[in-house]
């Protein structure tokens, strides 16, 4: 039961990467809280629709949002991200792991021409 709520929790997180406006706004955030009006500036949309992305940013996790007097300001939450960077690194090793075995094999592979090259002068 835990791995399918992690499982679900990438789905979501994922999901919402897939954005490239989402991907956006957490690289804004990156840097340190903003309003939505904030966020809104160098898009070409409006505001109710950054108000959406934020919403799927918030259901993934990925965003946090308080009430601060007439501010809302939205705030980067990195546990899902960690998350997901987590779940990435395990194929990360499984391609270092096969890179550096075709590294193995390409040497050893050089090595043998190299020598059939100077035995046939």
């Amino acid at each position: 039961m835990v791995m399918h709520a992690a499982t679900d929790r990438l789905s979501d997180t994922f999901a919402a990467l897939a954005d490239p406006t989402r991907r956006a706004i957490l690289a804004r955030l990156a840097s340190g809280e903003a309003t939505v009006n904030e966020l809104a500036e160098p898009f070409a949309m409006t505001q109710p629709a950054v108000s959406k992305h934020l919403k799927v940013l918030e259901r993934a996790g990925l965003i946090s949002r308080d009430r601060d007097a007439q501010r809302r300001p939205s705030r980067l939450e990195a546990k899902r991200l960690a998350e997901a960077s987590a779940w990435l690194d395990q194929y990360r090793q499984f391609w270092e792991t096969s890179f550096a075995r075709l590294d193995s094999v390409l040497e050893e592979l050089t090595r043998k021409k190299t020598r059939r090259g100077k035995t046939s002068r």
